[in-house]
């Protein structure tokens, strides 16, 4: 006997190519572990009847709104909702923006299916706004599904998820804009070279991290889609960061090398997961995503959260679109005796994404202002985070980039104490490119995240944490979320009268004298890094440069 659904919506010639449904029948575990490793495994991958069976109940399991639409609301409502119209001529609701419905094997019957579902589930949801996952997500459905009401159903519960720990799929602009955000900096910490050859070929990075969801919603073949969809189901949101960061990866190893072209890469990055088979199994691909040590699924909401939030400070909001704007580093409005604009693009491709559209601002510069730590310190205050850059007599460039206002150096009375996040970092332009990160990010095994609930552990002094969630600019960086071996490990930024200092612990990763005229720079336990520069420099010129939002020039 066929599984339910599969001689009403689907092509059985495409499928039968597709999937063989040669796997277990039952799944009798209970527990959310096992769950997991059965999904990751794959365990109900071979079986389309055992397959449709576990969507029915994860799907159940979902959490949600009082008032869900149901199947019987869909048997009321499709009709007069898509009247005469010809099923393969229905037009698309306007919060899929004019994503295209996959094929996935489906049928004629099947394709048109898909399109009432989704003119049905927008006439019952006037709250989302944009949702381009979706069309994906109801075709995949109705492979698993009796009829189309049951396929509605289902995904109605997914949107109607009311659980606030467990997202599933973004449902407005503002989401899924901070949802790219948080992918471009989940990139940046977890694909450098990747992200490094991503900065070198295009000349909006931002555009193409953009298009991380139709990677996954559109782009990626049935069999490689209901491999993610089985785990998606399981664990939720973190494991798409996880696939779409893995598929990156394996962008980078099969492409690094071979030319790409600044108005192709989006484009290849498609043709590729289009054709991941050639590349790499589905198997393969859940291995690399889950071997990616990502922070905590809380902590990464906190990212999400922040991001949002600076959206929401440049006006966007949840219904309002706006075009994607290229990095803020432009050539015929910047200058630098330090840096040029190449340069410059490539220390703004590492900022934290929602800094990342800011416009470079020249707050300091001892050519300009003199050599002198006081007036850096007053030109720099009330500007957070900051970009310091530092050229040597031997024309070597470091620098760093300071999450926090310098102005927090008060609290401690003129004398030398540490503040600052984790998200600050040390790095190196000449004579080779270099970029040393806290050291809890690349060794997470140093540590371990306490709950974000809990009062804060004792640590080096850190700037004053704010009730609202949204309000930690470093939401999964910040020290006081860790416990830490020692406190080295969270020195990241100082300053007193006489000395700026970034980085302790067994040395410091930069010193500059109060004159700015002498530095020493070496290994520090906060960055693990080597040195910046000669050891012992002279300094041919300073610069400080804040992050202007372009809405308020």
């Amino acid at each position: 006997m066929d599984p339910p659904g599969y001689n009403c919506f689907v092509d059985r010639d495409k499928m039968d190519a597709a999937v063989q449904d040669l796997g277990p029948k039952e799944l009798s575990c209970t527990e959310l572990q096992e769950l997991k490793q059965l999904a990751r495994q794959g365990y109900w991958a071979r079986s389309y009847a055992l397959r449709g069976k576990v969507y029915q109940r994860l799907i159940r399991d979902i959490p949600c709104r009082a008032v869900t639409p149901d199947a019987s609301v869909y048997s009321d409502i499709v009709g007069k909702i898509v009247g005469k119209h010809s099923t393969s001529s229905l037009p698309l609701p306007e919060f899929v923006d004019n994503t295209q419905v996959p094929s996935y094997c489906l049928n004629t019957r099947g394709e048109g299916a898909v399109r009432k579902i989704l003119l049905c589930i927008a006439n019952q949801f006037p709250d989302v706004s944009f949702c381009p996952a979706l069309p994906a997500v109801v075709a995949l459905l109705l492979h698993y599904s009796t009829d189309e009401a049951q396929c509605f159903e289902n995904a109605c519960r997914i949107l109607a998820c009311n659980d606030p720990s467990r997202k599933l799929v973004d449902q407005s602009f503002l989401a899924f804009e901070s949802s790219c955000m948080t992918f471009g900096d989940l990139v940046n910490k977890y694909c450098q070279a990747a992200h490094k050859l991503m900065v070198a070929v295009s000349e909006d990075i931002l555009q193409v991290y953009a298009d991380w969801q139709r990677w996954l919603f559109g782009e990626l073949p049935l069999s490689y889609f209901a491999r993610v969809f089985d785990v998606f189901l399981v664990e939720g949101y973190k494991v798409l960061y996880r696939v779409a960061l893995a598929i990156l990866k394996f962008f980078h190893k099969v492409r690094a090398g071979q030319p790409l072209e600044s108005d192709s890469v989006k484009q290849d990055i498609r043709t590729f997961v289009r054709d991941i088979a050639k590349t790499v199994s589905p198997e393969k691909l859940l291995e690399k995503a889950f071997a990616i040590r990502l922070f905590s699924r809380k902590e990464i909401q906190l990212l999400q959260m922040a991001n949002e939030k600076a959206l929401k400070q440049k006006g966007i909001t949840v219904k309002q679109k706006r075009q994607f704007v290229h990095l803020a580093v432009h050539a015929e409005n910047f200058h630098s005796e330090i840096v040029s604009v190449k340069e410059m693009r490539d220390i703004w491709s590492w900022v934290p994404e929602r800094f990342a559209l800011c416009q470079p601002l020249l707050l300091f510069s001892s050519l300009q202002h003199g050599y002198s730590l006081t007036r850096f310190y007053f030109q720099c205050e009330g500007h957070e985070p900051t970009l310091l850059l530092i050229k040597t007599t031997q024309k070597e460039v470091c620098g760093a980039y300071l999450s926090t206002d310098w102005s927090e150096r008060n609290k401690f009375g003129g004398k030398v104490g540490f503040f600052g996040t984790g998200e600050c970092f040390v790095f190196r332009l000449q004579p080779e490119v270099q970029r040393y990160e806290w050291v809890v990010i690349k060794h997470p095994e140093l540590t371990k995240p306490v709950p974000l609930e809990a009062p804060a552990a004792p640590s080096p002094p850190c700037r004053p944490v704010s009730s609202d969630p949204a309000d930690r600019l470093s939401p999964f960086l910040a020290a006081r979320h860790f416990n830490l071996p020692s406190k080295t490990e969270s020195m990241f930024m100082a300053g007193g009268n006489d000395c700026l200092i970034i980085g302790g612990g067994g040395g410091q990763a930069l010193y500059i004298d109060g004159d700015l005229n002498r530095g020493r720079t070496g290994h520090c336990d906060t960055f693990n890094n080597q040195p910046l520069c000669s050891e012992n420099f002279l300094i041919s010129a300073v610069e400080a440069w804040g992050f202007q939002d372009p809405d308020t020039q």
